[in-house]
C-alpha cells in the first residue's frame, strides 16, 4: 500500500511538472482517499474509464489526457458527471500531458524511436517555446517495413503520406495531435515524421516538403507512455496496477 501523496509527489518530481509549461493541469486533479492499494492507468479521462476503474477496485486513476485544461469550468454536463463519479467513489485522478509526451525515458515520442532502435536521439519540434518531440537515426529501411513496425508497436493501422524517400534513415516523432510540427520535420530534412492524427493541410505540407508521414491515431500513439509510467509505478510502490484500454481508433 502507498499513500496518495507519496504517489503524487513521486510522479510530479519524476516528470518534472514544475518546469514544463502546459495548458493541462498536471498532477492531482481530483482528490480521493488517502490510502492507495490499486491504481488504474488509461489514456484519457472519461466516464467509461472511470466506471471500469471503479469496478476493478481502483483507488486512483492516472491518465495522459486529464479533465483540467487551464480554464474554469462549471460542474455541469459531461464534465460534471465525470467529476461527480470520482467524488462519489472517493477516487483520485492524476493527469500528465506534455511532461509525459516529452520525457526522454518513458515518454511516447522517445519510446517510438527506441522501438525503431534509433541512435543519436535528440529533442525536436518546438511547441510554445519547448521541444516536445524527438528525432533520431535508424538503420536504413524501406518505408513499408518501418510503418509495419510502428503499427505492431501501437496495435493500430497507420495513415501514410508517402511523399519522401523510399528508404528511411531519419525519423521524428510527435505523438497525438502533433501534425502541425510537420514544418519542423521538413526543415530538418527528416525522411519520416510520425504522429497521431492528421488534418487537411498535412498532405500538401508533406508533398511540398518531400516528407513521409505516418499517423497512428491520437489515442493509440499515446498508449505506450502511459503503460511505461504504469511499470515505473509498479516497480516503485507496493500497489496493484492495471492498464484499462478504452478502444479508440481516432
Amino acid at each position: 500500500m502507498a499513500t496518495r501523496e507519496e504517489v503524487v509527489c513521486f510522479l510530479n518530481e519524476y516528470l518534472n511538472i514544475g518546469e514544463i509549461p502546459d495548458s493541462s493541469h498536471n498532477g492531482l486533479q481530483v482528490q480521493g482517499r488517502t490510502n492507495i492499494r490499486k491504481i488504474v492507468f488509461g489514456v484519457s479521462a472519461g466516464l467509461e474509464l472511470f466506471k471500469k476503474a471503479h469496478a476493478a477496485g481502483a483507488d486512483m486513476i492516472v491518465v495522459h489526457h486529464g479533465l483540467l485544461w487551464g480554464k474554469e469550468q462549471a460542474l455541469t454536463g459531461a464534465f460534471g458527471r465525470r467529476v461527480g463519479f470520482l467524488l462519489r467513489h472517493d477516487m483520485s485522478l492524476l493527469g500528465y500531458h506534455l511532461p509525459l509526451d516529452k520525457h526522454p525515458q518513458i515518454g511516447h515520442n522517445a519510446l517510438f524511436l527506441k522501438q525503431l532502435k534509433a541512435q543519436n536521439i535528440r529533442p525536436f519540434a518546438c511547441y510554445h517555446g519547448q521541444n516536445i518531440g524527438f528525432c533520431g537515426e535508424i538503420k536504413p529501411a524501406l518505408l513499408p517495413a518501418v510503418v509495419r513496425s510502428l503499427e505492431r508497436f501501437c496495435q493500430s493501422k497507420a495513415v501514410v503520406l508517402p511523399f519522401g524517400p523510399k528508404k528511411i534513415r531519419t525519423v521524428g516523432v510527435v505523438s497525438g495531435g502533433g501534425w502541425s510540427m510537420i514544418p519542423d520535420a521538413v526543415e530538418l530534412g527528416l525522411d519520416l515524421f510520425v504522429t497521431g492524427v492528421l488534418d487537411e493541410p498535412a498532405q500538401e505540407l508533406c508533398r511540398e516538403g518531400a516528407l513521409n508521414c505516418a499517423a497512428l491515431g491520437h489515442y493509440n500513439s499515446e498508449k505506450c507512455g502511459v503503460r511505461a509510467l504504469m511499470e515505473l509505478v509498479r516497480g516503485r510502490f507496493d500497489v496493484q496496477v492495471q492498464f484499462i484500454d478504452i478502444k479508440n481508433s481516432i
